[in-house]
């Protein structure tokens, strides 16, 4: 658990630099808006991921499971509009809905881990 929280932290970092460029960086509005959403989608997944260390302490053991998908997800889905935001060839779009892919599959592996928190943990 100790590496996805390291590298949640960093992709913390990350999505806070990229939503400050966007406001204060960028010029281009499709280029902000690109910046913008893959911040957002970047750091409420930051925060899932955050959110797994308490839930296995609370016997969600299957919750480490979770982890690998939000961060691949926010490395395609967020790393993809950034890319598009600077520039990178519009192919690079069809990476996207694989991070949110990735995303989803987190938050379902969530929903079953779930199911083992002991009440009162």
């Amino acid at each position: 658990m100790r590496l996805w929280l390291t590298l949640a932290a960093l992709a913390g970092f990350i999505c806070v630099a990229a939503g400050a460029f966007a406001a204060h960086g960028m010029g281009d509005p499709r280029a902000q808006e690109l910046l913008r959403t893959g911040s957002l989608y970047g750091f409420v997944h930051v925060l899932a991921t955050l959110a797994c260390a308490p839930l296995i302490q609370m016997g969600a053991a299957r919750a480490r499971l979770a982890p690998p998908f939000f961060l691949a997800g926010v490395a395609l889905f967020s790393g993809s509009l950034g890319a598009l935001a600077f520039g990178a060839p519009h192919w690079i779009g069809a990476i996207t809905p694989i991070g949110g892919l990735g995303f989803l599959a987190g938050w379902a592996v969530l929903a079953w881990a779930a199911r083992d928190v002991h009440p009162g943990a």
